[in-house]
């Protein structure tokens, strides 16, 4: 079989499974693991897939939206099966980070109709006006440079501000985990950056995302997952992936 007839084919089996793997890729086509990886390299250079640890999935598999507040309506369910997991670390007394996610809304709204009381420390506006309505939270915003595709705050001055404190929960939002070289990523520089600080502000720091970002991941790597404690998911990834993390000390809720 020719080199191009062979990259048809993974083609193919992705769109029939959604993902394929290397080793199994190799022993179906008889060569060798070596010749796949450089056959799912010149597919994802020409835009066709996207390669994960182990394997790859079709490069369209995760539609996101680069605006948060488009993303506000998609994944509910998970969402909130997120935020319910999130919800059972935190304690009374405790002072929390919430970052910028669609998912931490969910997050905001479970500690308003708890009677938990926390300190709540976050940079975007959704997530401080739904912890306003209750009385048992402290709710503190950020400042700083105003975005209106997140509606929150990120760089420089937010920064500073998160520095000050210590918190002993952060919950942050990702764009997706790079399994290659284990990192966290995010859209760009600020929202990484401002993500960072919460990291090393935070004694505790969780990710929360949904399953499907395990196999996608976008342009800024703002952690490692040494930097973290968990990634909190509305369902576990495949084996390989449960595997890696783990091996790298992250817990899975």
């Amino acid at each position: 079989m020719f080199t191009e007839e062979r990259q048809e084919a993974i083609i193919k089996g992705l769109h029939e499974k959604g993902k394929v793997k290397v080793k199994e890729l190799s022993e179906m086509f008889g060569v060798t693991e070596d010749c796949i990886r450089k056959d799912l390299k010149a597919l994802e250079n020409a835009g066709r897939l996207k390669r994960t640890y182990g394997g790859a999935i079709l490069s369209q598999d995760y539609p996101l939206e680069r605006d948060v507040v488009d993303r506000r309506n998609y994944h509910v369910k998970k969402k909130k099966e997120i935020a319910r997991k999130a919800m059972d670390l935190i304690k009374d007394n405790e002072t929390i980070f919430l970052d910028i996610s669609t998912t931490n809304i969910e997050l905001a709204k479970l500690l308003t109709e708890s009677r938990k009381r926390v300190v709540v420390v976050s940079n975007m506006i959704d997530i401080l006006q739904i912890l306003a309505k209750s009385a048992h939270i402290t709710a503190i915003g950020t400042g700083g440079t105003m975005y209106r595709t997140v509606n929150g705050f990120m760089g420089a001055a937010t920064i500073e501000f998160i520095k000050q404190y210590s918190f002993d929960r952060a919950f942050l939002g990702s764009c997706g985990v790079d399994m290659v070289d284990c990192t966290i990523t995010t859209l760009g520089a600020e929202d990484g950056l401002t993500k960072k600080a919460a990291i090393q502000s935070g004694r505790h720091k969780y990710v929360v995302m949904e399953r499907e970002k395990f196999y996608f991941n976008d342009s800024y790597k703002f952690a490692h997952f040494d930097d973290i404690n968990g990634i909190i998911t509305d369902e576990y990834p495949d084996s390989m992936t449960v595997s890696v993390l783990e091996g790298a000390g992250v817990r899975l809720f």
